[in-house]
């Protein structure tokens, strides 16, 4: 004969059962453990088998009663508690799926007789399926339906024929490349290619080409333009297969017509005159330029053969702008060829602005030399700084001629003038050997 739990122990199963038939009264609690024989998982059992049959009734209640009252009739009649609760188990909910969109390999796996390498209009992910659950009104509502691509606006083909395609018809190719995996690829779907304005826009100037980058021509197309972010939008040259323009993440409606503007007024064909047009010009422009150089070589080529007929007038006989009618002395300062020349030291090279006179000499080789002097230096520091300058220059002497106004004079190291003296201001000489 089981024992009988005590006073406390009676009131603490109650407690126990308070916890787990939450809402319930300490009389009800009691009542169940009775009908238990003050067993608590059979209690609770019991608890939950009357909420599954419709609740907790007062006719279902054992009576109140002093002593115990046993479950033995109802498990001696073949069903127990366990048996009555494996019958009652509530049926699960219904399973709900929708789909956003499909894992790439759906469109691998199927693809499409007239858009191999493209999106496929055919697909069933962008179509109403009649097992998808009806909502509340009846309607067959597809979520996909709003992400859906523009394929009124698509070209059906491959990437070389939408070229060939934009190029026949003189229309630049608008590309948008696409991802699964990003969300802004669905977002252009709803918000940018359905707005209205973006449509005719495209519909009229452009060929549009669509295509998810983990395919055949995705992969071609990324690797030729070195495409890393996606979603990426494309303009691209139909004829050359440049890119003109380009935009990367989501593009809303205004930026995107902001950027087509420019090629709205002229297709790629009229784009290609313009440029051979503007090529010709340049080229045109440069050849002008050139005859002006060549003509100004020349020139410099005749002073240069007047110098130097000059330099050999000078040493047959008189100058013919030398103010001395006598033959020129000869130079205290020649030596033999084993000897070399002695020239003033030449001082450092003075700064600024004031007092200061810049002269450019060019050389019997075409090189030209350029240094700062001061008005009141004697132009002797001319020899003294082209033979520094010069590999013979301490060994063969040389004069300078100076032209001016049309004429030419001779300057000799003998005339101890200054640079003022002998108007060299800013001004440019040649040098001749002797």
């Amino acid at each position: 004969m089981e024992t009988l739990p005590s006073a406390a122990e009676r009131q603490q199963l109650i407690s126990f059962f308070l916890e787990v038939a939450a809402g319930q009264t300490a009389d009800v609690a009691a009542r169940f453990l009775e009908a238990a024989a003050w067993k608590f998982d059979e209690a609770v059992q019991l608890f939950y088998f009357s909420n599954e049959s419709g609740g907790v009734e007062s006719s279902f209640l054992p009576p109140q009663t002093n002593g115990i009252t046993s479950v033995e009739n109802m498990l001696a009649s073949g069903s127990s508690v366990q048996g009555a609760l494996e019958d009652e188990v509530r049926a699960p909910l219904p399973v709900v799926r929708d789909i956003l969109n499909e894992d790439p390999a759906f469109f691998r796996s199927q693809p499409s007789l007239d858009v191999p390498f493209g999106i496929s209009r055919h697909s069933a992910i962008w179509e109403s399926s009649e097992s998808v659950l009806s909502t509340s009104n009846g309607t067959h509502d597809n979520l996909a339906s709003l992400y859906t691509p523009p394929f009124s606006l698509m070209f059906q083909g491959r990437f070389d024929q939408a070229k060939v395609e934009a190029s026949r018809r003189g229309k630049w190719l608008l590309l948008n490349l696409q991802s699964h995996e990003e969300f802004s690829s669905h977002m252009l779907n709803r918000d940018t290619w359905a707005n209205q304005a973006v449509a005719e826009t495209i519909h009229s100037n452009f060929i549009f080409w669509q295509v998810y980058h983990d395919n055949i021509e995705g992969k071609k197309v990324c690797t030729y333009y070195n495409l890393f972010k996606l979603p990426a939008i494309l303009l691209i040259d139909p004829i050359t297969g440049q890119k003109m323009n380009a935009w990367t993440g989501m593009v809303h409606p205004e930026r995107l017509l902001e950027g087509l503007l420019p090629f709205l007024d002229k297709g790629p064909k009229e784009h290609h005159a313009f440029l051979l047009q503007k090529q010709r010009q340049r080229a045109a422009h440069d050849s002008a330029v050139i005859n002006v150089a060549g003509k100004e070589a020349v020139k410099d080529d005749v002073e240069m053969v007047q110098a130097i007929a000059t330099s050999l007038e000078d040493t047959r006989g008189p100058r013919p702008l030398v103010t001395d009618e006598e033959s020129r002395p000869e130079k205290s300062h020649a030596t033999n060829s084993n000897e070399k020349l002695t020239y003033p030291p030449l001082l450092e090279e003075p700064q600024g602005n004031k007092g200061i006179c810049r002269v450019a000499i060019r050389l019997p080789d075409g090189c030209r030399l350029q240094r700062k002097f001061l008005l009141t230096d004697s132009i002797k520091l001319l020899w003294s700084f082209c033979s520094s300058k010069l590999e013979d220059g301490l060994k063969r002497p040389f004069h300078f001629i100076q032209f001016y106004l049309g004429a030419s004079r001779s300057l000799e190291y003998e005339k101890d003038l200054t640079f003022d003296a002998a108007g060299l201001s800013n001004s440019l000489i040649s040098l001749v050997w002797d």
